[in-house]
Parts: C-alpha cells; sequence; structure tokens
C-alpha cells in the first residue's frame, strides 16, 4: 500500500519535472560558447551567475524528490524478500492411498487388491494304468 503511494509520487514528480523542464527557455551559449561559438568573453568561459526563475527552482525541486522517491523504493523492494534457492524448497510427498473399504448405500465392500489372479492349477495328465500279464 505504501509502495503504491510512492509510486504515484513518482509518476506526478515525473510529470512535472518534465513539464518544467520543456517549459524551459534556452539559455544559449553552453559548450559552443566555451570555445569561441556565441560569445567569447571571460565571463563566458567561467559561466555567469543567473537568478534562477520558478522554473529551474521546480526542476531542481522536482529532480531532487524524483532521486530520493527512487532510492526510497528500490531500498523498500530489495528488503521485501531474501534470495532463496530453488533447493530449498520441500518436494511434495503425494497423500498416501485411503484403505478404508468403499461403502455404497450403507453396506460395506470388501476390498480387493489389484493383483493378478494365480493360475488355476492344471491336473496331471492321466498316465494309462500297467497292463497286468
Amino acid at each position: 500500500m505504501f509502495a503504491r503511494f510512492l509510486v504515484i509520487l513518482l509518476i506526478l514528480d515525473s510529470i512535472v519535472l518534465v513539464a518544467a523542464i520543456l517549459l524551459q527557455s534556452g539559455k544559449g551559449g553552453g559548450l559552443a560558447a566555451s570555445f569561441g561559438g556565441a560569445s567569447s568573453s571571460a565571463d563566458a568561459l567561467l559561466g555567469t551567475r543567473q537568478a534562477g526563475n520558478l522554473l529551474t527552482k521546480a526542476s531542481w525541486w522536482a529532480g531532487g524528490i524524483f532521486i530520493l522517491l527512487a532510492f526510497i523504493l528500490q531500498v523498500a523492494s530489495s528488503r521485501g524478500r531474501a534470495p532463496t534457492s530453488v533447493l530449498d524448497q520441500a518436494v511434495a510427498v503425494p497423500p498416501p492411498a485411503p484403505t478404508a473399504p468403499a461403502t455404497q448405500g450403507g453396506a460395506s465392500q470388501s476390498v480387493v487388491p489389484l493383483q493378478s489372479a494365480p493360475a488355476p492349477a492344471t491336473p496331471a495328465p492321466a498316465t494309462p494304468a500297467p497292463a497286468k500279464p
């Protein structure tokens, strides 16, 4: 529940951050100005300190909050579960078959094991009686 709230805050903060960055006007200069592109004065090499307007402050705050929320969510997600191995899980043993006799309509029936029936005894071949002389 708490993590969902933080994720929603992170999404809202990212929307504010994108809007604050895209609404800012270009400052000009940049790295190209340092090498004689736009202006090559001594102030351009070291950079001039400009007063931060509302959008600049908003982008810094939104960026800081974004990093803080992302860090908190990362720490919270790693504490919830420990690494487990497949070998640690117990092997499920199937339950033994019931040994009680099955009943139908209140009368008990005998349980017959599922084994092959013994072969019937075959009588020995009749031998003729010896003849008497």
